[in-house]
């Protein structure tokens, strides 16, 4: 079996918890903004109807086809217009609360702190590589209590690209003095992570919690974080 030294992780989705946060986050700001008072939604459709809209957003975002500030600013607006409310009624604030709650959740997947301290025992040198936003990633990695695991932090808005573009790896492994034959990514995104990684020369671990179907060829599939210890 292959001998890694360096691992590469993503955050969102694959170690930090991103839609139970933002589960908890939403519904913090339904009740702060009583927005139910408008009575065309309830909590569950607006969760949805945002997730849909953030998702999408995020699409393009990593496309480079809309930026970080015109992303913060479109997504609650364009969720609640969807949902019927009138632009003039929404919060002019809601976005930048977003924002300041959300990195200060904590959830995290099943088994990330005793996997990732199995992995540091084991004499890996761990990373983070993320498309998302400098100061809010940070925060999230305090917040969870996962700053600690990390020697390098590699994030889009320090690095000026986005996964899956290959300067994006090839500055992470300059910056954490890796080889990409060393080297391994554990992520959720087939094309972010997995096919972005497999573009820069470097194997892959797809996170795949919800076994969903696919037809990309990984090097390594899991379910489970719990399931790393099988390899590495």
């Amino acid at each position: 079996m292959k001998q890694y030294r360096h691992l590469f992780f993503d955050l969102d989705h694959t170690l930090w918890d991103f839609e139970t946060n933002a589960h908890e986050t939403l519904q913090q700001l339904y009740l702060d903004y009583d927005l139910g008072r408008h009575g065309t939604f309830s909590f569950e459709q607006f969760n949805s109807r945002y997730s849909e809209v953030n998702h999408a957003l995020w699409r393009l975002y990593q496309a480079n086809k809309v930026t970080q500030k015109q992303l913060r600013e479109t997504r609650f607006l364009r969720t609640l217009t969807k949902l019927g409310v009138a632009e003039v009624d929404i919060p002019a604030d809601i976005s930048a609360r977003f924002t300041d709650i959300l990195p200060h959740k904590s959830a995290v997947f099943p088994h990330t702190h005793e996997v990732l301290g199995y992995l540091r025992d084991k004499g890996y040198v761990m990373h983070l590589i993320t498309n998302g936003f400098e100061e809010v990633q940070h925060l999230k990695l305090v917040s969870s209590k996962l700053t600690d695991f990390f020697q390098e932090v590699i994030t889009s808005e320090a690095s000026g690209c986005l996964k899956p573009d290959p300067r994006m790896f090839a500055h992470a492994l300059e910056k954490a003095g890796a080889t990409a034959a060393e080297s391994l990514m554990i992520g959720d995104n087939l094309e972010c992570d997995v096919l972005g990684a497999y573009n820069a020369g470097i194997d892959q671990v797809y996170f795949n919690p919800e076994r969903r179907r696919h037809f990309v060829q990984t090097t390594y599939e899991i379910a489970s974080l719990d399931e790393l210890r099988s390899f590495l």
